[in-house]
């Protein structure tokens, strides 16, 4: 409900997130995925329940939440022997363009390819595992540490002005942290990716008043959360295509929608009488996903004097 503190809504994920840093023990390099989207129109509440209010520890967002239990079970780890290193980038993709909000040259004209014109290149290994070229990655030793970094992602992204928002969102904020942690007395070791994501608000054209540029971002968002939805519902349908190409933001999740990973999909509603249109179409959406089994994620333990393999359902 919308008076719901933000400590209530975290704890419907902490699980999840705590699957990050669980003793699922990976020799080979093979990445445990994990995702968490948040949809919804604009003005339903996204950007807060995933990033908070800034300067306001009470109203912390579940990306500071995750973090802070991230590295408190880091800490908590340590005394049986395990040792963890802790990486994040942060991203955008905004018009079909992949954006990198933690660059050191950030071009205040926002020139379409992103600072300095440089392009980003999405790419997946024979691992299965995501990289975007030249996109910066940084170590992190505390949740202080990465909350500094998400101030200044949050100053860099792409926000306009629309009837339905001041300050809306015009585009996906994909916030990503990569956990590589080592046993030294058992020497076994653990990997896993968390996504976060703070997706665009889906407007009807009508509704917010978009002409110009503000159009042609509308007509992207929209165009993204379509394609999103059609590739949830192939997987689900176990179709033999799904069509992972037809947007950056698909291409970029691809690992994280399907196979041995685990996703989860807030969807966020207006309280707003004026908002009914677009709350039901969130719900049908919103069950639509909820009605989808892609699969069940599985867990490999690899041991090295063996090729002996178990998946875990």
């Amino acid at each position: 409900m919308p008076d719901t503190l933000q400590e209530e809504v975290f704890v419907e994920i902490s699980q999840l997130v705590q699957s990050a840093l669980d003793g699922y023990k990976v020799i080979l390099p093979v990445e445990i995925l994990f995702c968490i989207f948040a949809y919804g129109q604009t003005v339903s509440g996204k950007t807060y329940t995933m990033m908070g209010k800034p300067g306001q520890p009470n109203e912390k967002g579940l990306i500071q939440h995750s973090l802070e239990q991230i590295f408190q079970t880091k800490q908590a780890l340590q005394p049986q022997g395990w040792r963890y290193e802790m990486q994040v980038s942060m991203s955008e993709i905004y018009n079909e363009t992949v954006r990198d909000l933690l660059s050191p040259i950030w071009d205040s004209s926002r020139i379409e390819n992103g600072p300095a014109g440089k392009k980003y290149t999405i790419k997946h290994d024979a691992n299965g595992n995501t990289q975007v070229s030249d996109l910066t990655i940084v170590d992190v030793q505390s949740s202080r540490e990465v909350a500094y970094l998400l101030d200044r992602a949050a100053h860099s992204r792409s926000v306009g002005k629309t009837h339905m928002n001041e300050q809306s969102s015009r585009s996906h904020f994909v916030f990503t942290i990569r956990i590589t942690g080592v046993n030294e007395t058992t020497e076994k070791q653990v990997q896993g990716v968390l996504n976060l994501i703070d997706l665009a608000g889906s407007e009807r054209l009508s509704k917010s008043g978009s002409t110009g540029d503000r159009l042609k971002e509308t007509q992207a968002i929209n165009k993204n959360l379509s394609s999103l939805a059609d590739v949830i519902f192939a997987l689900a349908k176990k179709e033999d295509h799904v069509p992972f190409r037809n947007s950056k933001l698909n291409y970029l999740l691809q690992p994280c929608l399907g196979g041995d990973s685990k996703t989860l999909m807030f969807v966020n509603i207006s309280s707003k009488p004026s908002s009914t249109g677009e709350s039901l179409c969130s719900l049908r959406f919103a069950a639509r996903v909820n009605a989808c089994e892609i699969g069940t994620p599985r867990w490999q333990l690899n041991m090295k004097a063996s090729d002996y393999r178990l998946s875990y359902g």
